[in-house]
């Protein structure tokens, strides 16, 4: 089956660009589409980003949209962290504004190839969780959601961090993979505390009324499965699953640049391109 891949970029209300893409099958349904939100450091080209979008529009039928959230530190060359100016002013709040303009492009049919949607599945992997979830919770054209490997609150800061984030106005994050020093501004902290009840993720889990599927691997060294098991006891029961992975790292054994799949993340993948094609039909 041949897949169509399409990109775009449009321009928020603070004048910068939330590039992506747009994976299609050439049998493609044109009822709903499947929204990914890449997390903390990450981006839409990130090893299984792209691989993973492919399968779903594969997998389900659904035309499939990835995106860089405005404020990820990826410039225009998508790759690489150039723009770290734009990652230090980010916010939970941006990403959530980034996601909902993303929705109403698709929904009226402002994307490339893809036809008009009145409704979505949202995955959301680490950080892009909060996105997810919040959105799956808040907007109703959102009819079926799934987390990989996410986040179950977002205060993880000590109180001495936090003074001396405030102190200084920022505080300073090593990129492990590229070296880089990423600069996160008091901008977030203020957004995360203003936002306390917004971003309450277990309570807002417990407010879903749309099917939840949690994937989560056994050995995550960045977000333990506690965080999961936490998502899972808050969402209701009657329209929830919770999948652990046994021996699944954060990324579920996928790299970048991208080596390949491997067993966890096509049972990650296969996971959730089942329940999306329960749950995304009318």
């Amino acid at each position: 089956m041949t897949i169509r891949h399409t990109q775009f970029e449009f321009y928020n209300e603070d004048g910068d660009p939330v590039r992506g893409d747009v994976w299609c099958a050439g049998n493609a349904r044109a009822d709903a589409a499947i929204v990914i939100c890449h997390g903390f450091k990450g981006f839409k080209n990130w090893g299984f980003f792209p691989y993973t979008s492919e399968q779903l529009a594969y997998g389900t039928s659904y035309p499939v949209v990835q995106f860089n959230f405005s404020g990820n530190g990826i410039g225009p060359d998508l790759e690489n962290f150039t723009e770290l100016d734009k990652f230090e002013q980010n916010t939970f709040s941006k990403e959530l504004d980034d996601l909902k303009l993303v929705l109403d492009a698709a929904e009226a049919g402002e994307l490339p190839g893809l036809l008009p949607r009145e409704r979505f599945g949202l995955l959301g992997h680490s950080r892009g969780g909060l996105s997810a979830i919040v959105t799956a919770a808040e907007d109703p054209r959102v009819v079926a959601l799934v987390t990989w490997s996410a986040v179950a609150q977002i205060d993880r800061w000590t109180e001495e961090q936090k003074e001396e984030w405030r102190r200084v106005g920022r505080i300073e994050i090593l990129n492990t993979r590229t070296g880089q020093m990423m600069p996160l501004g008091v901008v977030l902290l203020e957004d995360a505390e203003r936002n306390a009840d917004r971003f309450n993720l277990e309570r807002v889990a417990a407010r879903l009324e749309v099917p939840y599927l949690i994937v989560h691997g056994t050995q995550d060294e960045s977000v333990s499965i506690a965080d999961g098991e936490r998502l899972a006891a808050a969402a209701p029961e009657e329209s929830t699953r919770f999948e652990r992975i046994a021996g699944a790292s954060h990324t579920f054994g996928a790299v970048h640049p991208f080596a390949g799949p491997t067993e966890h993340l096509d049972r990650a993948v296969d996971l959730s391109a089942g329940w999306f094609a329960v749950y995304l039909e009318e």
